[in-house]
C-alpha cells in the first residue's frame, strides 16, 4: 500500500509529514495514521474545508482566494506552505478540489488541485481532472494521488 511506502521513505530520511486537506476531509492523514508506528512520521493533519479555515489555520491569503478561488493551484501552494509553517513537518501535501456533485463550466466536478512542499525546495503544484466519476471516487482518487506525490518526493 502506498501509505506504507510513504511512511517507510519518510522514516528512512527522518522526515515528518503534514497534510492540508479540503475536499478529502482528512482521508490522507487517516490513510497514514491507520498504520501502526505512523506517529514516528506523521506530525499533524489540517482539515480546512472552509475558506475561513484555510485562512485561519494555514495562512492562505484572502486575496489569493478572491483572485483564484479555493480550487486553484495558487491556493494549494499556500495550503502546503502553510502546513509546513504551522507544524513541525518537513514535507506537506495539500488538496483542494470539487468532489461533487456539481461544479461549473470553469471549475468542473472532479477537478482537484494539489500542492507539495518540501522544506528547502520550491513548492510543486498540479491539477488533476478526475472527471464526474462521483464524489466518493474523486475523494479516493485524490487521496491516492496525494500519497503518490508524497512517495515520489520522498524517494
Amino acid at each position: 500500500m502506498i501509505a506504507n511506502t510513504v511512511l517507510d521513505l519518510a522514516k528512512a530520511r527522518n522526515l515528518k509529514v503534514a497534510t492540508a486537506e479540503s475536499c478529502t476531509g482528512g482521508m490522507v492523514a487517516a490513510a497514514l495514521t491507520d498504520i501502526p508506528g505512523s506517529s514516528a512520521v506523521v506530525d499533524r493533519g489540517f482539515v480546512t474545508y472552509s475558506n475561513e479555515a484555510k485562512i485561519d489555520m494555514l495562512g492562505v491569503r484572502p486575496a489569493t482566494l478572491a483572485t483564484f478561488g479555493a480550487v486553484s493551484e495558487e491556493v494549494a501552494r499556500e495550503m502546503a506552505e502553510g502546513a509546513i509553517a504551522q507544524s513541525l513537518a518537513d514535507i506537506a501535501v495539500a488538496i483542494t478540489g470539487i468532489a461533487g456533485p456539481g461544479g461549473s463550466e470553469h471549475k468542473p466536478e472532479g477537478r482537484v488541485c494539489f500542492g507539495l512542499c518540501l522544506k528547502g525546495l520550491k513548492t510543486q503544484t498540479e491539477t488533476v481532472e478526475f472527471g464526474a466519476v462521483g464524489r466518493d471516487q474523486v475523494r479516493l482518487l485524490s487521496r491516492d494521488h496525494a500519497l503518490e506525490m508524497l512517495a515520489r518526493a520522498l524517494a
